[in-house]
């Protein structure tokens, strides 16, 4: 067996024992590297494989760290991003990037019951578990029914709080559509994942008293979440 079998063989194992908790930053590489008595580019093949199976991921400039188990996320009536993490038990975290007021295309008119080119909010950001990346979304919303959300959105910092201060108490999951999809480079330094990597790519309806108020794109990192539906939703 070769060196970097045995220090991929090693880590695993003491993973598995507990040594290195979900989320724990493994040592520097030159400490690591020292403790095997190999080079740093063996070191790297034996992380590297590791984080093949799912075992470690890697952060620019921060290290490498054990990687937690995917989390399941609930699709059902009421999706709710931040109660769906807590109940599975982990710490979510979401920040939007940008707000754009702008003209809707035609994907997004169809889906908002409007017409091609009718003022829409574009709502960017990236969806986290456990302080790490799990999801990029994109929520566009009919800007006339909902003239007041870019200034709710800065005072609440939250979606559905934004929603509720302009009048939207509630909402439900009128359709999910999921499909496969790869992560261009963009996409890839944001999720810190590898560029042409896999992720599930969920695009969503959400309605309030019968009318569209909401179309949401996210793309998953497919190794990081398990989307389950409840059908007693």
């Amino acid at each position: 067996m070769s060196l970097w079998q045995n220090i991929a063989d090693t880590l695993r194992a003491e993973i598995a024992r507990g040594l290195w908790r979900p989320g724990h930053r493994l040592p520097p590489e030159a400490a690591l590297a020292a403790r095997f008595g190999v080079n740093r580019h063996t070191l790297r093949h034996a992380t590297r494989a590791l984080a093949d199976e799912g075992l470690l991921y890697s952060r620019r400039g921060a290290g490498v760290f054990v990687a937690a188990q995917p989390v399941e996320y609930r699709l059902g009536e009421r999706v709710r991003f931040h109660r769906n993490i807590e109940l599975a038990g982990r710490v979510p975290g979401r920040s939007i990037d940008s707000v754009a007021t702008r003209a809707c295309d035609a994907a997004e008119a169809k889906a908002l019951n409007i017409a091609p080119g009718d003022p829409v909010h574009a709502v960017d950001g990236v969806a986290t578990v456990d302080h790490r990346p799990v999801a990029l979304f994109r929520s566009v919303f009919n800007a006339r029914l909902l003239p007041d959300l870019p200034g709710a959105l800065a005072g609440q910092g939250s979606i559905t709080r934004a929603l509720a201060a302009c009048g939207i108490a509630d909402f439900i999951r009128a359709r999910t559509l999921i499909k496969a999809a790869v992560a261009d480079e963009s996409q890839a330094v944001r999720l810190q994942i590898e560029p042409g990597g896999p992720l599930i790519r969920s695009e969503s309806i959400d309605v309030s008293d019968g009318r569209p108020i909401e179309r949401g794109i996210v793309w998953w990192a497919s190794e990081r979440v398990t989307l389950a539906l409840d059908h007693g939703d």
